[in-house]
Formats: C-alpha cells, structure tokens, sequence
C-alpha cells in the first residue's frame, strides 16, 4: 500500500522502517499476537498520550474544526501507536487527531500499530510538531536543537530528516544565540525573521536589544536595520572590532534619527552623504560628488 503523502517528508522518512504493508484488522486479537505493521481499531479508552510530546496546547478551533469533519467522515487517516502493555497502547504520531476523535465522541479509531523505543518515540514526535503550520520560528530553533542534542543528529542528517536545506537549519539555530527579549518578539510576531537575522550581525546583546526597542517603538524595516548594524560597533577584540577600529578610531554610530537624517540630505542632494560623527562631539558632513559638472550642480543646490 502506498504511504500517505499527508505524513509530511520527514514524519515519513522516519516510518519508513515500519517493515510491511498495512492490514487492516476489525479489532484487537486477544493472547500475544504480533500486531506490528497492522492497523487495528483500537478503543480510545486504550490509548495514552506520547509522553515525549513537545507539544502542550492544541488550539481549540481548529480542533473543533477537524472534531466536525471526523463526526462526518470518520478519521481518515490512522493515528500511529506503539504497544507499551495488555490492550494498552501510546501515541507516537496523530496526538490531534485523537483529541479531536474524543471531541467527537467516537469508541474507536483505526491505529497503525508499530514497534518504537523510547529515541523513536521522541524522533518521531519532534519531527511531526516540527511539521505544523503554526510553528514561529522560534519553536523551530528549539525543536532542531531537541533532535540534535536528544537524537544525537549532526546538521547534515536534521536537515535530511526534516527536509531542509543546511544553511536553513543552521539559520533557525542561530536565532537562539539571540537575548530572550528578542526571541520573545519573534516568537510574538512583534518582529520578523528577516528583524532576528539582522540583529544576530550586532555582536553586542545590549546593543541588539536597543535597536530591538527602536523596531517596536519606530516600525523600523528590515533593510534599515540591516544598515544600522553594518554601522554599529562591535564589541572590542573580535576581528570586526579590529578592523573597524582602524577606519573609525573617533566616531561614533549614528542614532536611527541622525541616520534619517543623512537619508533625506543624500536624496536632497542626489548624492551620497556621510556623517561622521565624533565621540568628543562635533563631526563632519562630507557630500561626494562624481564630476565637476556634480561638484557645480551640488553648489548650485546650496546657493554658493
């Protein structure tokens, strides 16, 4: 029989072992019959929730909304259990679609039966969470980070597992290295993914949650957070710090309302404007020009 495509590409990945095709059964045999790779009825009373789920809270509506449909149609597609003792079973995968059968009042629902330890158990259920819809980003990062630490995954085998590349699941961890104001507002949609990648090229925490409070305070875009931290200073003794130390001994970062300053010269101007701001005060205004015929056009605008 062929599998499901609704399992998701990396839930299914994981059943692939599963070993035979699946037979459906009117009910439970009694005595010690092998039931792996068979889907039976199984009464819900049976049936214990998977203690490794990392998921705790369903939302009510759309658990409502799949409870209707199962009332109408039944449900469709099996949850998947293991045995964990006589007529006693334990959901690895579907833990919503039993609740919403509850919802509906059903005795009974179809379960594939396959045999699981306690590593496939948690496998299996990270990666099913791993596959809904409305998962933030942050949730993401920590389930990535459950697999590789719990599951022993290196980055290459996750991002093969889960059906991602490298570089995403990398970038999804990386999102944890950020301060918990910020992960917090990523989690809360109070920023977007694109914010959190921007921040993560500050390497100050202080710094990053300031420019954190200018995002909520100002609706700063991404693009403009990306200049600012371009421009702000890194911290001492990393090779940025170096590097930037050289070219900037005396200034200092512009604030986001100087740099809307520098913005609206250059397009008064139509040419590029630097402000160079000095820590002991003061600074320079430089205007560039491409010509003579720019240097005259520039003069003009200033009336000399």
């Amino acid at each position: 029989m062929v599998k499901r495509s609704s399992l998701g590409k990396g839930l299914g990945a994981l059943l692939e072992d599963s070993g035979s095709d699946l037979a459906l059964t009117p009910r439970i045999a009694s005595g010690n019959v092998a039931l792996a790779g068979t889907v039976v009825n199984v009464s819900l009373s049976q049936i214990e929730a998977n203690p490794f789920q990392p998921r705790n809270e369903f939302e009510k509506q759309a658990l409502a909304e799949l409870s209707r449909s199962i009332e109408e149609y039944g449900l469709i597609q099996p949850i998947t259990v293991r045995k964990v003792g006589i007529n006693k079973f334990q959901i690895i995968s579907g833990e919503r679609r039993f609740r919403a059968s509850q919802l509906a009042g059903l005795n009974q629902i179809p379960a594939f039966i396959r045999i699981a330890n306690d590593k496939t158990m948690l496998e299996m259920a990270l990666v099913e969470n791993l596959q809904r819809e409305d998962l933030n980003a942050i949730e993401i990062a920590l389930g990535y980070k459950r697999l590789i630490e719990e599951c022993n995954f290196t980055q290459e085998q996750l991002s093969q597992k889960v059906g991602q590349d490298r570089s995403t699941v990398t970038n999804f961890l990386r999102l944890l290295k950020l301060p918990e104001s910020i992960q917090a507002a990523l989690r809360d949609k109070k920023i977007t993914m694109g914010h959190a990648r921007a921040l993560l090229s500050v390497n100050d925490a202080q710094a990053q949650t300031k420019i954190l409070n200018e995002i909520l305070n100002n609706k700063l875009s991404v693009r403009r957070i990306e200049e600012y931290a371009r421009n702000y200073p890194v911290k001492k003794g990393s090779q940025k710090s170096k590097v930037k130390s050289q070219k900037k001994t005396a200034t200092s970062v512009l604030s986001f309302e100087e740099q809307k300053m520098q913005e609206d010269m250059a397009d008064h101007f139509k040419a590029k404007i630097s402000i160079e701001k000095q820590n002991a005060g003061g600074g320079n205004i430089v205007i560039s020009f491409k010509s003579d015929n720019d240097l005259k056009r520039i003069a003009g605008i200033l009336d000399l």
